[in-house]
């Protein structure tokens, strides 16, 4: 009983945040080894993302376990406080890396045809594949370069109320990201799409011609065709329209700093042919229901603790 009782007092301890990732670990490194198994039963080389996961996901764990040790014999940092509110953000992108990539290990179910469908219901046309007249490399280079600013969007709201010491605000901003990211994976493995970069590929006869800015960006997005399966919800227009949420509502100058950069994003997405349109429609709404409910998940998560304490 007694032992039952620590468990619940350490998990108690834990921020909703630092919880959440605790309990998404679990499946992502089960995942991920589930994917590496499906190679070497083919007896074919594991693709570098697949074996660089298990890696990434150790270091994780490890560190997640010195993390959840000082969170429980110093819960109050004198000096380091920041560092306890932004280490879950960055279990939550190297979770969120780990199940992108392998989503098609757990759900083979397959929705893209579904979204070509309703893309094409909606335009009368595929925008992705409409929007080959305009591709010009100076204009790859530019879309590039604003789908690479996705994690400096994601970030910059943050880091901004973090040096402004608006340490409330900046965990309202961190809580309602992390969610998003969240109900993202869990939407990814519900709804399983590769995006059109893949499955529409017989339909693109025009390249980019962005140069060395646009391969590397390419690069930076491919994977194999067997496991690319992120598209719906797009996170990366779900995030940039959280944060500039967050930003409008906390710091207006800083909105309209993130304002075009936040719209190129989102343009660039189906530019470079990574999002069907109704995925960034999705992202928008995942968008909007985190910043509405994620103080509310909050609050209950605060009441049971507090609940628990009072037993205690």
């Amino acid at each position: 009983m007694k032992k039952k009782w620590d468990f619940l007092n350490n998990i108690y301890r834990l921020r909703l945040e630092e919880l959440i990732a605790l309990l998404f670990l679990i499946p992502s490194l089960i995942i991920t080894l589930r994917a590496n198994w499906f190679f070497i039963e083919l007896e074919r080389n594991i693709p570098r993302k697949f074996y660089g996961g298990i890696t990434r996901l150790v270091v994780t764990a490890i560190l997640m376990t010195a993390f959840f040790y000082f969170v429980k014999k110093k819960p109050y940092w004198k000096y380091l406080y920041w560092l306890r509110d932004v280490m879950p953000f960055a279990f939550c992108l190297a979770i969120y890396t780990n199940l992108h990539d392998t989503i098609h290990f757990v759900n083979p179910n397959d929705i893209h045809d579904k979204l070509i469908a309703i893309d094409q219901a909606m335009f009368g046309v595929q925008p992705v594949v409409w929007a080959q007249q305009f591709y010009h490399p100076w204009l790859t280079q530019y879309f590039s370069i604003s789908y690479m600013n996705y994690f400096i969007i994601a970030v910059v709201v943050v880091v901004y109320l973090l040096v402004k010491k608006r340490n409330i605000e900046m965990r309202k901003v961190l809580l309602g990201t992390i969610l998003c990211f969240y109900f993202g994976y869990f939407l990814y493995i519900v709804f399983p799409a590769a995006p059109p970069r893949l499955v529409l590929a017989d339909q693109f006869i025009r390249s980019f011609g962005g140069g060395w800015l646009g391969e590397a960006q390419t690069k930076m997005v491919s994977i194999s065709s067997a496991s690319s399966r992120g598209a719906f919800p797009s996170l990366h227009c779900a995030i940039t329209l959280i944060s500039l949420m967050y930003a409008f509502t906390m710091e207006r100058k800083l909105f309209y700093i993130l304002l075009i950069p936040g719209i190129s994003l989102v343009l660039a997405t189906v530019y470079l042919r990574h999002h069907y349109v109704i995925d960034i429609f999705a992202g928008f709404g995942l968008a909007i229901f985190s910043y509405y409910v994620s103080p509310h998940i909050a609050s209950w998560w605060e009441n049971l603790r507090q609940k628990h304490l009072n037993t205690t």
